[in-house]
């Protein structure tokens, strides 16, 4: 390769047309373009967002549109690696079609903070879970020849004033938390490329990180991808490059093209070696030849099987939604009633989804005015799966009502007459923006405590980018967690609700009571710190204390300080019941593998997810962590007998100092529950000392 040709392969201009940006000449139209070389056989990199789907941001290719998945929270809510794989073929299918060979997806974040804006784009709050679904769609994107990014690496925790927020956090509990779920999603599915995030890390941008690019990700972990910024997150030229980072993505976005010609004048100055610059192509080749996007470049056929996507994203909403309460068994409902009524502010158009680059827009949905990031407008999109067309098919009603629930005392008027009520809250959270507080907006609690009060057969669908607190939750009998369902969450909503479904998520989150019951209760304005919190625009950095929980993350928070949240992580009823015996635990090969057999006790077919977790009180102690999980099918009186492999990381603490992970002596508590927080079956081992490298 020429210099010319290394050097357009290191600072990209956003292919999206904003401002004075024009769409380069052979760019589909997306985040990202990269010019191919015609004589060498390397094809153009054209990259898209995101985790959920391809978008099309500002509809940038006019019409094109593409199956939106549910968000990575609903995945993370499946426990299911096989799920997380299907769904991300699905992606890189659709990707591939669309002429797309860079996928920005992968969120790998631990969510630290509830009130997060992108919430909905990461899996859950535990590293293990978070690490293998995460790993498993990077896995099932790459499979069909498209390189796919994890991101945002690491400890990108909030969205409000991002690229002035410094984490803080001490090295040992960054390990033991944010970097193993990484560290677990890059073993799991090799990614051809890590994006670090808009926040600085211990005083550093993340993308100009020695620590983390160099001393970890490179290094320690030997990593052998390209590192590549996120848009208009990169701050410098020589330490950035020395750092680690590979390219500078959206760099319109920046103060100046720091590695285009100020990369190039630090070459001849001897700042930065040759050698460096050739390692930045070299890395972005060896991903691109890793997962076949050299040797099958191929023109793109754009053929795409929508109506059998539709249905994988649909399964894969059935298998994620949380039945977080059902007093009475009132779910299933009852078919053929004499009269229903649904209420939410758009239920009978569709599925509310997340907001920001991840946005995706099928062929039918809503876009009403939402937000801007960076700039770029983002549209408050709805999926059009209608969760009133879905009830009605299911329900079998005589008769099935709609409100919309703006006028609260129509709605009121209408449950009243109503045989059972379904009611549709939603929370929108978009990147750029952390949500104000975990209320529901908009007089919503208010309208739900009416609702109920009227009729006590009401049942309510919390449509959602995280946790919210639900001050009603005593007057109903009934709820669930939809989070954003994507384009079959009306049919799977509608399939739990009278049965065809039996519910079998489990929550990747835990839901505070209150604010009150996190480590940092307090928010930080963004007009304090910048004038766009999607841009690093003005104000001073500021730091996020987050050695306040340490690696006690979620669950793990309130078992340190004895705090009951509302829902716990690892939370899910059933319409049926399981039971959990005979729990063995064995030490083999230095590794430790426990078995416990488990049995459908009711009269329906469902899925369970078997929750191990692990403790130690004590000198290196530590409080219960999630130390693995199965998802498993069983018919009525069905056994089956699991065996999960913990993972050696889960059983120690790592020590900064000694760069090791270190295990003590002695005995160590394994426990099968319904819960990270609940009762369960217990059992012990006895292990000798041990320590290891990551």
């Amino acid at each position: 390769m020429t210099e010319d040709e290394k050097f357009a392969w290191l600072s990209g201009r956003m292919a999206i047309p904003v401002g004075d940006t024009k769409k380069p000449d052979g760019a589909l139209g997306s985040a990202a373009f990269y010019p191919g070389i015609p004589r060498l056989g390397i094809p153009a990199q054209q990259q898209s967002d995101a985790s959920l789907g391809v978008a099309n941001t500002t509809d940038v290719r006019p019409g094109d549109n593409a199956t939106a998945l549910p968000s990575s929270l609903l995945l993370g809510a499946t426990f299911d690696p096989a799920t997380a794989r299907e769904t991300g073929e699905m992606v890189g299918r659709e990707a591939v079609a669309k002429g797309f060979n860079v996928q920005l997806g992968g969120g790998a974040n631990i969510v630290r903070e509830p009130r997060g804006g992108r919430n909905f784009e990461y899996v859950s709050e535990d590293p293990l879970l978070t690490g293998i679904i995460a790993g498993h769609s990077v896995a099932g994107i790459q499979s069909q020849g498209v390189v796919s990014t994890v991101k945002h690496f690491a400890l990108n925790a909030q969205e409000t004033g991002r690229v002035l927020a410094n984490s803080v956090l001490g090295l040992g509990a960054l390990h033991e938390s944010d970097l193993l779920a990484f560290r677990i999603a890059i073993e799991t599915g090799a990614p051809g490329a890590v994006m670090p995030g808009y926040n600085l890390v211990n005083g550093d941008w993340a993308s100009e990180s020695e620590y983390l690019l160099n001393t970890v990700l490179k290094g320690e972990w030997g990593y052998p991808g390209w590192v590549m910024s996120d848009w208009g997150a990169t701050h410098s030229t020589v330490k950035a490059a020395l750092a680690g980072l590979d390219v500078q993505s959206g760099a319109n976005l920046d103060p100046e093209p720091f590695f285009a010609d100020p990369l190039r004048a630090a070459v001849v100055a001897g700042q930065v070696p040759q050698a460096r610059v050739d390692d930045m192509v070299a890395r972005q080749l060896r991903s691109l030849f890793a997962v076949g996007v050299i040797d099958t470049a191929d023109t793109p056929d754009g053929a795409i099987d929508y109506m059998a996507h539709r249905l994988i994203a649909q399964r894969a909403a059935e298998r994620g939604i949380v039945l977080l309460k059902n007093e009475g068994d009132i779910l299933p409902a009852p078919r053929r009633m004499r009269r229903v009524l649904v209420i939410g502010r758009r239920a009978d158009v569709g599925m509310l989804a997340g907001g920001g680059s991840s946005a995706v827009s099928p062929v039918g949905s809503l876009s009403v005015e939402g937000s801007a990031v960076m700039g770029v407008p983002m549209a408050k999109v709805y999926h059009p799966s209608s969760p009133l067309h879905a009830i009605k098919a299911e329900s079998g009603a005589a008769q099935v009502d709609f409100v919309d629930g703006t006028d609260a005392g129509k709605a009121v008027e209408a449950a009243a007459e109503a045989d059972m009520v379904f009611l549709f809250a939603e929370e929108w959270r978009t990147e750029g923006e952390d949500r104000p507080g975990l209320n529901l907006p908009d007089d919503q609690d208010a309208l739900i405590a009416a609702v109920a009060s009227a009729n006590p057969r009401t049942v309510v669908i919390v449509q959602s980018g995280g946790a919210v607190a639900m001050p009603w939750l005593d007057e109903v009998p009934a709820v669930l967690a939809a989070f954003y369902a994507g384009s079959g969450g009306g049919e799977a909503i509608a399939g739990i609700l009278f049965g065809r479904v039996n519910p079998s998520g489990h929550l990747p989150i835990s839901f505070p009571r209150d604010v009150g019951q996190l480590p940092i209760p307090e928010q930080r304005d963004p007009a304090t710190t910048t004038s766009n919190p999607g841009m690093p625009v003005e104000g001073e950095v500021f730091d996020i204390d987050y050695n306040i929980e340490g690696s006690d993350v979620g669950y793990r928070w309130y078992a340190r300080e004895g705090l009951v949240p509302l829902f716990q992580f690892g939370h899910g009823l059933s319409y049926t019941a399981f039971d959990h015996r005979d729990l063995t635990a064995d030490h083999r090969d230095d590794a430790v593998v426990a078995t416990v057999t488990v049995r459908n006790t009711g009269d329906r077919a469902g899925a369970t997810v078997v929750q191990l977790y692990v403790s130690r009180s004590g000198a290196g102690g530590f409080v219960p962590r999630l130390g693995g999980f199965a998802r498993i099918d069983l018919k009525p009186g069905e056994h089956r007998d699991v065996t999960l492999r913990i993972d050696p990381r889960l059983l120690a603490r790592f020590d900064a100092t000694a760069r090791l992970w270190v295990r003590e002596a002695g005995a160590y508590t394994l426990r099968v529950a319904d819960g990270a927080l609940a009762d369960g079956l217990n059992s012990s081992i006895v292990l000798p000392a041990a320590s290891f490298t990551d």
